[in-house]
């Protein structure tokens, strides 16, 4: 199966939209420390603890702490650290659907050095990693998945009746993490039973982009906040301002994570195994929460991540009628970094552009599915950008296909990614090929709306001139530019992108029909580029 995804991997990565030559953006240096020593590689860990959640844990600590009241208080497990090895698809969204929120490294071991990932080294590099979880006590496992039951659990947040019983759960609780030996996890609150208390943790993670909003941080926003100690685990999603507030409360330190999955309905991430979307630790700290400021001075991936998750994020807000007012690319749309290469593509592989063709199922047969499942919808090439708007930019020239793709559906799309992949081929690596062949139209009409997007969204946030994006190829994005600037905005524009739209004379022709008092306008404006 691997080898495949490989095969089908390097097949779409030459639909990628070639690095435009338009001068980059400058940059301004600002320098933060905090959580900049973070590693993001693989997670190293340490020895086994011994989990202090466990039931009979739990109920050894209320019997330290309560032996008379101990005697009338029954400790149920209410919940189960699990561990899952999906072998395929259809088991990974069996999890999915059965809402199973999976960690891929074990939560019951000192971690030696943090970071992003793990794989255990009993599995095959390449196949799914044991997938770990905490469930109901209850939970009805799917047939078929292979699973183990690691310990039964108690976490008294989880079970309202417990806290009718005058028993101080919290108080409880930090006796159970004493008792296992956990207890310089514990923040430095008297380890009694009077008068104890737990945060929930709440804070902010903000960016910096230099040449925008004077250079101040800002929120990332709708990204996921995770943290756990042992199995209790917390998340939730940042606002837009980069604010967030986890409804679980805490004693001990969390460890926190961003996880890329974001509200707004996009995921991020380059992985071959079941994660659908990226993971950046932001470390151990006190359950009160954290403050984190990301630059282009911290780790790389997790800058990049989250320029791209601010980008996204803005795009499919901007979407809404009373904005752009046009189609948000589809949901779930994943898109991954790559940092070995500077260009993006849109090929749209997730939802099924391209692999639902029968040339592609005579070659993959039964492995579509799985492919279909774990390969993405956008790339973005990282390589050389290093600044914010350069991420934007690219960003939101992607976006802008995957829009064009909601309008249009697959099969257009399957004719736009087959040209393309035939003029690389046939032209020794010319994205674009020269504009003549079976398919040049699709090609033209989907890259001067996203280059013509582009430049516009780049002059609606940083200022000045509009930029060129796009301007040095055989088509002409400067024919939506001159339609922009003489009242045929974006969303006519959109509106006129049918799939019978497959060429840049159909497309004039459907501009004319949907607005027929500026047909002069029209006309003018493709004339002006020999259209």
């Amino acid at each position: 199966m691997r080898h495949r995804i490989y095969f089908i991997l390097s097949l779409f990565l030459v639909f990628g939209c070639d690095k435009d030559p338009f001068p980059g953006w400058g940059n301004r240096g600002i320098n933060y420390d905090y959580g900049r020593d973070l590693q993001h590689e693989m997670i190293v860990l340490g020895d086994r603890l011994e989990n202090p959640y466990k039931t009979v844990n739990v109920e050894r600590a209320l019997r330290s702490l309560y032996p008379t009241k101990a005697e009338g208080v029954k400790v149920e497990t209410n919940r189960l650290y699990v561990r899952f090895l999906p072998k395929n698809d259809r088991e990974c969204s069996l999890l999915e659907i059965c809402g199973v929120e999976l960690i891929d490294h074990p939560l019951d071991y000192e971690i030696k050095v943090e970071g992003d990932y793990y794989h255990d080294p009993a599995i095959e590099e390449g196949e799914i990693t044991w997938q770990y979880a905490v469930v109901p006590s209850d939970f009805v496992f799917p047939n078929g998945v292979e699973y183990e039951i690691i310990d039964e659990c108690f976490i008294a947040d989880s079970n309202a009746e417990t806290r009718a019983s005058g028993i101080d759960w919290d108080a409880v609780e930090r006796e159970a993490f004493v008792l296992t030996g956990n207890e310089e996890m514990v923040e430095d609150i008297a380890l009694t039973k009077a008068g104890s208390s737990k945060v929930k943790p709440a804070g902010r993670i903000t960016i910096v982009d230099d040449e925008w909003n004077e250079g101040k941080p800002f929120g990332v926003a709708g990204v996921c906040v995770a943290c756990n100690v042992f199995v209790k685990i917390a998340k939730c999603y940042t606002d837009r301002d980069g604010y967030y507030a986890m409804s679980k409360s805490f004693s001990a330190k969390p460890r926190y994570r961003l996880m890329f999955k974001n509200a707004a309905g996009f995921s991020i991430g380059f992985n071959f195994i079941i994660v659908p979307a990226s993971l950046s630790t932001l470390g151990k700290a006190g359950p009160e929460g954290i403050n984190f400021t990301i630059t282009k001075d911290c780790n790389r991936k997790l800058f990049n991540r989250c320029v791209v998750n601010n980008a996204a994020y803005d795009y499919y807000k901007r979407c809404d009628a009373s904005d752009m007012n046009i189609l948000p690319p589809p949901s779930d749309l994943r898109i991954w970094l790559l940092s070995t290469t500077d260009a993006g593509s849109a090929a749209m592989l997730h939802h099924g552009a391209l692999l639902d063709s029968k040339s592609i199922e005579s070659i993959m047969g039964k492995y579509v599915p799985v492919i279909k499942y774990f390969l993405p919808d956008i790339t973005l090439g990282t390589k050389d950008l290093y600044s914010y708007s350069d991420l934007y930019s690219m960003t939101v020239h992607e976006l802008a296909h995957a829009s064009h793709f909601s309008k249009v559906g697959r099969n257009y799309w399957d004719k736009y990614i087959l040209y393309i992949v035939k003029y690389y081929i046939e032209t020794l690596g010319k994205v674009y090929g020269d504009g003549s062949g079976n398919g040049a139209g699709y090609c033209e009409v989907g890259e001067m709306w996203a280059y013509y997007m582009q430049s516009k969204m780049m002059k609606e946030r940083y200022g000045g001139a509009m930029p060129s994006y796009g301007t040095s190829f055989w088509f002409y994005p400067q024919i939506m530019r001159d339609l922009d600037s003489r009242g045929i905005v974006r969303s006519d524009i959109f509106n006129s992108m049918t799939s019978s739209s497959i060429d840049c004379q159909m497309l004039k022709s459907s501009l004319i029909a949907n607005n027929p008092s500026k047909k002069i306008i029209i006309e003018q404006s493709f004339s002006r580029y020999g259209k």
